[in-house]
């Protein structure tokens, strides 16, 4: 394997949380950094708004087509099965651009990246311990109560021509992009909390902290 460049150590100390999406990710990574001073990198702001550019740029580079395929090419058209093939080809390429953010970014403490793209397999060459990354995941229960209630998951927000297909089409996605981060970090030895809907953000921030308690300088909070 190639050596990986981390000129600022940043990509060396720094802690992981992947998964899936509605598991709460960005609210545990928050809550961790809050009670430990820490510096949160939200890879899915950066991957849908600072990458864009470098996103066309490869397309041009590629000769492939510059514009985003429309709503309903994305969202209607394709099976669960065909969008999340495409979402997981894609994400090594977005890793690196991630990586890049990350390797600008200098903090006395270390830095928690948290984001759907933070793949197991991705991640794990540069851990020296399985213990800097966790996987974030919901139970089906839980999914269907995100769903329920945050508007952001229950609707695309996007112009398509079916909008009820487009959404059963993008939960599907999710759940094969969820079930094979799990299948990853488990055959990586990476750690997997299941999110049930059974305690509140901060009890499973907790037990976020308690795992990357070695790297925190003192004892995790709850």
């Amino acid at each position: 394997m190639p050596e990986i460049r981390d000129p600022h150590g940043s990509l060396r100390r720094a802690l992981w949380i992947g998964g899936a999406q509605w598991a709460g990710k960005t609210t545990v990574a928050e809550t961790v950094a809050t009670w430990h001073g820490l510096t949160v990198y939200h890879y899915d702001h950066h991957d849908a708004r600072g990458h864009q550019d470098r996103r066309i740029a490869r397309r041009v580079a590629r000769g492939e087509p510059v514009e985003d395929p429309g709503p309903d090419r994305v969202w209607v058209e394709r099976s669960p099965e065909e969008m999340a093939a495409e979402t997981l080809a894609g994400f090594p390429v977005r890793f690196e651009w991630a990586l890049d953010d990350l390797r600008a970014l200098f903090t006395g403490r270390p830095a928690i990246a948290e984001g759907w793209g933070l793949r197991p397999e991705l991640v794990a060459p540069l851990l020296d311990s399985p213990r800097r990354m966790v996987v974030l995941v919901p139970t089906e229960d839980f999914r269907r109560h995100q769903l329920r209630t945050l508007p952001r998951a229950g609707a695309l927000g996007v112009p398509v021509t079916d909008p009820a297909r487009a959404q059963a089409n993008r939960v599907a996605r999710d759940r094969l992009v969820a079930e094979d981060a799990v299948r990853s970090a488990r055959r990586l030895g990476i750690r997997v909390v299941e999110v049930d809907g059974t305690r509140d953000a901060t009890a499973v921030a907790a037990e976020v902290a308690e795992h990357f308690a070695p790297y925190l300088g003192t004892a995790a909070e709850g």
